[in-house]
Order: structure tokens, then C-alpha cells, then sequence
């Protein structure tokens, strides 16, 4: 499957103040396609969550809101960090201008807070998530992850496909996590 995280970048961002999670087992090595140039942004390791986030054509959504939150930099952190990472199909599954509005300036706050419970401290592969873990996530909030016979998921949203990057794995997902009520 050619899917990679970008969303995965965003949550890596927030990931201080996430409680730790231990992993088990790394993934296999992925080798990442070449990074496209991001504006503002110092050169990033080839392998990095953020870097394959922007050489995927199915992140190209979640690059835009980790640049309109200005997080880019600090998902690029040396981690580790696991990042679910939304596709653009799930960018497009939500309600009508919802990612619009989120883009928006005056709403880089709210933004910066879904992106947040998109990432964790830690690289945990897909191998090491049990049925019924509860994830604590960079906004503080916590994520269930469920195993459906070799299906996993994260809260509704199905991983896709794992990808191990230098500062941590990136699970690309086909849903949005939306932080619950605060």
C-alpha cells in the first residue's frame, strides 16, 4: 500500500507532556521518497516523520494543517514519537468546510489540539498495540486502540499502513481523530 504519514508530523508536535509508552518491536525500515520543499522550514532529515509526510501525495492535507499550526518543526523533533497519520480521503471525509475553517489563522489553537491527539511519545509499532490499550496522546487526552481479527484500529479509524521513520513510526490512518469534550 503506497500510503504515508503526514498526519503522523502533526501530533509529533505536541508530544511533550505525553505520558511514555513502551515499545517492543520495531517495524521494518521503509525508505522514504525525497521531501518536496516546505517554506520556512530548515532542511529535515530524509527520514523523518515530516519528511515523509511531504514526499506523500496522500498527506498533502495534513503538511497544510501542520504548517497552518505552525507545528512542522516540532513534529520534526527527535522524537520518538508515533504519529497516526490521516490520509487526505479522511481529510475529505469530514463535514463540509470543517478542514477549511481549521486551516484558518484564527483558529490555529483548535487546530493544534486535533493534531496533538494524532501523536504520542515513543515508537509503537503496530505489533506492540493491544486490544483495549489506552494511548495517552500529546493533548493530554487518551485513544483506544481495538484489534479486529488482524484489522487495527485506533479509536474508529483503521491503520492503513505502518512506516518506521529516524525519529519515531508513523501509522497512516483513514479516519481523523477528533479529540473528545474537554
Amino acid at each position: 500500500m503506497r500510503a504515508w504519514p503526514a498526519l503522523v508530523i502533526l501530533g509529533g508536535l505536541m508530544v511533550l507532556g505525553c505520558p511514555s509508552q513502551d515499545a517492543e518491536a520495531p517495524l521494518a525500515a521503509t525508505a522514504a521518497p525525497a521531501p518536496q520543499p516546505v517554506s520556512n522550514v530548515p532542511p529535515l532529515d530524509p527520514t523523518n516523520i515530516v519528511s515523509i509526510a511531504i514526499g506523500s501525495e496522500d498527506h498533502s492535507t495534513l503538511v497544510a494543517a501542520l504548517q497552518a499550526a505552525d507545528y512542522v518543526t516540532s513534529v520534526a523533533a527527535s522524537g520518538p514519537l508515533t504519529v497516526f497519520a490521516p490520509t487526505n480521503a479522511a481529510f475529505e471525509a469530514l463535514p463540509a468546510g470543517t478542514v477549511e475553517g481549521l486551516l484558518e489563522p484564527a483558529n490555529a489553537d483548535q487546530l493544534r489540539e486535533v493534531l496533538k491527539y494524532h501523536v504520542t511519545t515513543s515508537a509503537l509499532g503496530a505489533d506492540t498495540l493491544r486490544d483495549g490499550q489506552s494511548l495517552g496522546m500529546a493533548n493530554g487526552a487518551k485513544a483506544i486502540i481495538r484489534r479486529e481479527g488482524e484489522t487495527l484500529k485506533i479509536n474508529d479509524a483503521t491503520v492503513l499502513a505502518s512506516i518506521r521513520a529516524s525519529n519515531g513510526i508513523v501509522h497512516v490512518v483513514d479516519g481523523v481523530l477528533l479529540p473528545p469534550e474537554k
